[in-house]
């Protein structure tokens, strides 16, 4: 059935190899003719997906975009084939994606907790910069017709920095995935950067001041809510984690409800907010998967990732196609009511 052409924009939250369930719901979404991207905000692997995106875009549209995000997946994972960030035997045999049973990672974790990535990793070494160089053309951003919004987080200043099309460089991606216990601060124009999400994971507000969509789906990877207290030192860390990269989210949220009801709906940038529809995806899915998965990039895990996106993103379509560039189907206002 032929569909009018709707404009849409999408914000990609980061999370490490997690990032393979947002490459799932990207390649299922870009399978629909009648969508039309018109910008993406991401945050450290989200950052990373939109870019392959918009680059791939450039190379072959729809298409091209889905090759390069299978193309740049794929080298995540012969990078890190040779990690000692592992799952060890017993993980395997009990059918659980987590690192927690590996050696290296409890051993990279402690020594974490008691020295700095500068003593750690003094030379700055990081796998993805080359994985980025070979999957990215990025002077070719700057004439992508796909508006790009990458969040890094100012050390000096708590504040975060959006980092546009022209901008937008391997030291850029790097800096909004900078884990500041894992990786050295990367410093750009004299500043330096740590991960994004502290700021905004992802930042919405771009997306409406600046993009000509009015509807804007969120694929949230980090879960909102736990059904159970953590008990565990590694439980209470990790649930710790999933708060202060979600809690950005949360907040701007909120206010973009509150100027979605005080907005005048007339002209001007009060328009912009007033029409703003909000979409979600997301996956009961990634509840069960412990933080230290987002170490894990073995071919299997992400393929299972993906596969999840895809599904996600096809439920969505199912319930809610129709209803895309008329009207919200994710409830913003009871945001307020939690105040």
């Amino acid at each position: 059935m032929d569909r009018e052409p709707v404009s849409i924009d999408l914000a990609l939250q980061g999370g490490g190899s997690h990032g393979a369930f947002t490459w799932g719901v990207l390649d299922r979404l870009l399978e629909e003719p009648w969508l039309r991207i018109a910008g993406i905000s991401g945050t450290s692997a989200g950052a990373m997906n939109a870019a392959v995106l918009a680059d791939g875009w450039l190379k072959g549209e729809a298409a091209g975009a889905r090759k390069a995000l299978n193309e740049y997946w794929l080298r995540i994972s012969q990078a890190a084939a040779f990690s000692p960030l592992r799952r060890s035997f017993f993980d395997r045999m009990a059918g659980r994606w987590s690192l927690d049973g590996s050696p290296a990672y409890f051993a990279l974790d402690m020594l974490s907790r008691m020295l700095s990535p500068y003593d750690l990793n003094p030379f700055g070494f990081d796998p993805l910069r080359e994985v980025l160089a070979d999957s990215i053309d990025f002077e070719a951003l700057s004439r992508s017709p796909i508006k790009l919004f990458v969040t890094a987080t100012s050390v000096r200043t708590g504040r975060g920095r959006i980092f546009r099309n022209p901008e937008i460089t391997v030291d850029a991606l790097l800096a909004s995935a900078c884990l500041p216990t894992m990786f050295k601060a990367v410093e750009i124009d004299g500043e330096a950067y740590w991960d994004g999400g502290y700021a905004g994971n992802p930042t919405i507000t771009p997306l409406v001041r600046e993009s000509d969509a009015h509807d804007t789906i969120l694929v949230q990877i980090n879960p909102p809510q736990r059904a159970k207290t953590p008990r565990s030192a590694a439980e209470i860390m990790d649930r710790l984690n999933e708060i202060s990269f979600n809690s950005p989210l949360t907040k701007e949220l909120r206010m973009i409800a509150l100027l979605r009801q005080v907005a005048d709906p007339g002209t001007g940038e009060g328009a912009r907010w007033a029409q703003m529809r909000a979409h979600w995806i997301k996956s009961e899915m990634l509840t069960h998967l412990g933080a230290s998965s987002k170490f894990n990039a073995e071919w299997e895990f992400l393929e299972l990732l993906r596969d999840e996106g895809r599904r996600a993103a096809g439920e969505f379509l199912d319930t809610n196609a129709d209803h895309l560039g008329k009207r919200s189907t994710a409830d913003l206002d009871v945001l307020l009511k939690e105040c």
